[in-house]
């Protein structure tokens, strides 16, 4: 992940962060509010970087974030030549805290995520 001192500008620093969190974060962890320029949107934004994990959960008021605005706060935390991914985990694993939340994660500890051939991730050609 990124030294989030870069995003110091869009980090919240209101009494009720500082009462959820003890502190208004570092370079790893923090709240932010980011405008999303190609939506139009305001994204409410979590980075933490504890357990060998890099995180940022991803939310807006109404609606689940869509894709670019996902591609938008990946490349705001995370470095250009680093991979982040959603996961979907079993049901039985599930934990839902907020219904339009999304979350991006990157180990942090040196493992390295698997990426299937680039053939197969590229772009998409609809008929």
């Amino acid at each position: 992940m990124k030294d989030l001192a870069a995003l110091d500008e869009f980090r919240q620093r209101d009494r009720r962060i500082l009462e959820m969190y003890g502190s208004f974060g570092d370079g790893g962890n923090g709240v932010f509010r980011l405008l999303c320029q190609r939506t139009g949107t305001y994204l409410h934004c979590l980075a933490s970087n504890g357990d060998g994990w890099d995180h940022v959960s991803v939310s807006v008021a109404h609606r689940i974030p869509n894709w670019l605005e996902m591609d938008f706060a990946k490349r705001m935390f995370f470095a250009d030549d680093e991979t982040a991914m959603q996961l979907h985990v079993p049901s039985s694993d599930h934990v839902n805290h907020h219904p339009f939340c999304l979350h991006l994660w990157r180990p942090n500890d040196g493992r390295e995520i698997p990426r299937p051939p680039a053939e197969f991730v590229g772009p998409v050609v609809v008929a």
